[in-house]
């Protein structure tokens, strides 16, 4: 017979009485973590005129992030379970701080690379804990809810970052957004260890290291194939990659399914209601994160606003997560999970379509309402997927649960940005090459200018200024005939740069909407498979028949 032990927090009888001060803690812990990501988009172009940042560096500064956070999370999620859910929070914290002061003296890409490895290790460590927390201390009554609040928190952040990131910049260097995480963290350690009760599995049995080694050999090499191949091109590296993810997938399904405690009981995704809520969850990262990525460069270089004005702009976004989240919460126990995970995908999917009517004319008004959309969506959306999630695991196995949903999360936006971006970079260079063809501008400047949006008004800026000191040259030039041929020059060059400015502008536009148009469609196919596999009506509470049998097996003890 198996003992079963369970902390008193876990008993679903006599909830914690601070569980929503709890929950407080958890969802600050989880804000850092994914501001640490949004709030760097508005800091790229400052962190890379500062170091010299090449478009490899820049690529590596925001993924050095995702390697470790994505391969991590498994393992670390179950070290959590056995030991302690709350240790590992505190631990994630300290790391997490660490890594963002190691940030903020970072003066070369290579620190900044290191640094931000080192947050990611620390988020492994953080989102897991949680959600398990959150799964541990609320009764089954209230969870819904709580995730419903947690979701919210992690929609608020994909706007805030920014915001806050924005407003630092005004007055303080790209290191200032490092700093900002380290009070917060300080503050989470404190209310961590005064407000949110400690809980760990009540079984003893040995980690599967093995199983867990195997996740972070596939997830990491995975995850380094989905950034290396699209930006890099395919080779040696992406393609090594590829086959250690391949083989190491492999491996670790063979070897969960033969051991008798695995770190994931993978036959669970042969349940339509946890394959379904894991695919809706890839999938829908998949779009906020790539649709994120663009339109901050939209609204910044295209547009002209700076960090904090970028910021503001996406605020629709998260105030439509709130109101989809309280929609969810009331609708989602009358209709089922199918329907309003199903609308929720829908909306994102007529987001993305209303984004393919981006071209170089339009104004910020245009962007309103593919926010709100989106943001709706978001928050009827998730909020039921990672109840379904976490209520396939039983309470020995939250850390575990907190950890599939989150990498299904992180997976997800990787695709997006790897996917949307590189389609996004592609378009936007052919775009560029037929909006300057037969122009009499240097090919050099016409090459720099297909690396990126920023690159291209770089060098229309650099021919504004060449413009500017031809005409002054010619004020100064006392042969008429040279004034003459210097303002000639100054006028072809002053024309050269508008054009280029204007064509950066219209091909990158251009770029969004056919991003927007193949991020619809993978969505909306999404939608339909999504669709299918999950069941029409719940036979019972998510994960009852694994939390009854524990509870059985714990009584007859």
């Amino acid at each position: 017979m198996r003992l079963v032990m369970t902390e008193p927090v876990e008993r679903t009888d006599r909830p914690y009485a601070r569980r929503w001060w709890a929950l407080l803690v958890l969802c600050l812990s989880l804000l850092i973590i994914v501001m640490a990501n949004t709030a760097l988009t508005v800091a790229a172009p400052d962190m890379t005129r500062d170091l010299g940042l090449s478009s490899a560096d820049l690529q590596w500064v925001i993924d050095g992030y995702t390697v470790p956070y994505a391969a991590l999370m498994l393992l670390l999620g179950a070290i959590g379970d056995k030991y302690s859910r709350r240790g590992a929070l505190v631990l994630g914290l300290l790391v997490f701080g660490g890594g963002a002061v190691f940030g903020y003296l970072a003066d070369s890409a290579a620190t900044v690379i290191a640094a931000r490895a080192v947050m990611g290790v620390g988020a492994a460590l953080i989102m897991p804990a949680t959600l398990s927390l959150l799964a541990a201390t609320f009764p089954r009554a209230e969870r819904a809810k709580a995730i419903t609040l947690w979701t919210a928190t992690a929609g608020l952040a994909i706007a805030a970052g920014p915001v806050v990131a924005g407003a630092l910049l005004r007055d303080h260097g790209w290191s200032s957004t490092f700093l900002i995480n380290v009070p917060v963290a300080a503050v989470a350690i404190v209310a961590a260890l005064v407000l949110v009760p400690p809980s760990r599995a009540g079984h003893h049995d040995r980690i599967d290291y093995v199983g867990g080694l195997l996740s972070v050999l596939w997830t990491g090499a995975l995850v380094y194939m989905i950034i290396e191949g699209p930006h890099f091109g395919w080779g040696t590296k992406a393609v090594a990659a590829a086959v250690t993810a391949g083989v190491g997938l492999v491996a670790f399904v063979l070897w969960e399914l033969r051991h008798p405690r695995p770190i994931l009981d993978v036959r669970r995704f042969t349940g339509r209601r946890f394959a379904g809520s894991n695919l809706a969850v890839a999938l829908f990262f998949l779009a906020v994160f790539g649709a994120f990525y663009y339109l901050t460069q939209h609204l910044q270089f295209v547009l002209g606003y700076d960090a904090l004005e970028t910021g503001v702009r996406m605020l629709p976004l998260a105030g439509a997560v709130f109101v989809g989240s309280a929609l969810t919460g009331w609708l989602t126990p009358r209709v089922g999970m199918k329907w309003t995970v199903s609308a929720g995908m829908v909306g994102g999917t007529t987001a993305l379509a209303l984004l393919t009517r981006v071209d170089a004319g339009s104004t910020y008004g245009d962007f309103v309402a593919p926010l709100v959309i989106l943001g709706l969506a978001i928050g009827l959306a998730l909020s039921p997927c990672t109840d379904a999630i976490m209520g396939a695991f039983p309470e020995s196995e939250l850390g575990v649960g907190g950890a599939v949903n989150d990498t299904s999360l992180e997976l997800g936006g990787s695709l997006g940005i790897a996917i949307l971006g590189s389609l996004l970079a592609t378009s936007y260079g052919d775009h560029l090459s037929d909006a300057t063809a037969g122009s009499k501008l240097p090919t050099s400047a016409l090459d720099t200018a297909q690396d990126s949006v920023g690159a291209g008004y770089a060098v229309a800026q650099g021919i504004g200024e060449k413009a500017q000191q031809a005409a002054a040259r010619a004020q100064r030039a006392s042969d008429p005939q040279q004034a003459a041929q210097l303002k000639q020059q100054a006028g072809d060059l002053a024309a050269g740069a508008r054009q280029m400015a204007d064509a950066v502008g219209s091909a990158f536009s251009d770029a969004v909407a056919h991003t927007s148009l193949v991020g619809a469609v993978i969505l909306g196919v999404g939608t339909v498979l999504v669709a299918v596999l999950l069941p029409r009506r719940e036979t019972g509470a998510p994960g009852t028949a694994t939390a009854e049998k524990e509870l059985v097996d714990s009584a007859a003890e």
